[in-house]
């Protein structure tokens, strides 16, 4: 029987993605309420971080603990990963002590190669190409502000970046539409735009992108590898914030989500952000709901 792992949202099928947002929604419910849960009991989730993380880390390792389960942290310091040995070699020893594993690296293609020669469940928690597992956070918080996504507009402005190849599957697997607005020069990958087909717009123009939509997301200038390139992606960018006027197009009861960390006055306005139509902080909150709906799913 072979493995599910979850490296895209494109790994499962719309049926059960959407079984995955009611779980969350569910097991959010059960956890404010104090049920205790523990399907996970005496099962390991590995792991592994080639990037820095606040909310990857806290919502995985806080998941598998209310499961009755545990985390081990792994990085390229404590390992032998970060001292040249192969990663078809550690994902083969690894799988055969670990129940499931998560990888939050750079190249996607580190990812697929510790699926390909693991035995247990491989979690995408962030590469440079995609971020699913911040888009189930998302569908989940828009599903319970608003209601279904199904046949809704959404907005990404910014970098065509992991989060925004992400809202471009999302779109397919939930079935919604999406109006993409990045600065020229830093569109999404061609071949995951094409695949989306007429479900995503691409422009230019994020004043154009967000009028009538019911949600608008965005994402820093500048993403972990890229800070060298901070100073001219600020001048690329500038007309690039979501600002109060921006989100004045949308539908008057349109959300504003960022998946974090921010940098207000750049990507965001203050006003934004802090503001009513922002639901941040049940997003960020919803990782761990999100997370450990897919780890049951994948573990049970």
């Amino acid at each position: 029987m072979s493995v599910q792992h979850f490296l895209t949202l494109l790994d499962l099928d719309a049926a059960s993605l959407a079984n995955i947002i009611d779980r969350a929604i569910e097991l959010k419910k059960m956890q404010k309420r104090g049920e205790i849960y523990e399907p996970l009991k005496n099962r390991v989730l590995g792991m592994v971080f080639e990037k820095s993380s606040t909310r990857t880390r806290v919502s995985f390792e806080t998941g598998m603990i209310q499961f009755g389960g545990k985390a081990i942290f792994l990085s390229p310091r404590d390992t032998q990963l970060g001292r040249g040995e192969l990663i078809e070699d550690s994902a083969r020893v690894l799988s055969r002590m670990l129940d499931v594993i998560m990888i939050r690296t750079f190249e996607h293609e580190k990812a697929e190669t510790f699926a390909e020669y693991s035995q247990v469940p491989i979690i995408n928690g962030l590469t440079d190409l995609y971020h699913p597992c911040q888009l189930l956070a998302d569908v989940q918080t828009y599903v319970e502000h608003r209601g279904s996504i199904k046949g809704r507009t959404i907005c990404y402005i910014g970098d065509g970046n992991n989060m925004c190849h992400s809202y471009i599957n999302a779109a397919r697997q939930f079935d919604f539409k999406l109006h993409i607005a990045t600065p020229k020069g830093y569109e999404p990958d061609a071949d995951i735009l094409a695949a989306a087909g007429d479900r995503v717009q691409l422009g230019h123009d994020p004043f154009a992108a967000a009028e009538g939509v019911d949600l608008i997301s965005t994402d820093v200038w500048a993403s972990m590898g890229q800070e060298e390139e901070q100073v001219q992606r600020i001048q690329d960018f500038k007309d690039f914030c979501v600002t109060p006027k921006l989100m004045a197009l949308a539908h008057k009861d349109a959300l504003f989500m960022h998946c974090l960390p921010a940098h207000r006055g750049e990507e965001v306005d203050a006003a934004v952000i802090d503001g009513p139509q922002s639901v941040v902080w049940d997003e960020a909150e919803n990782r761990l709901h999100a997370q450990k709906a897919l780890l049951e799913f994948l573990l049970t």
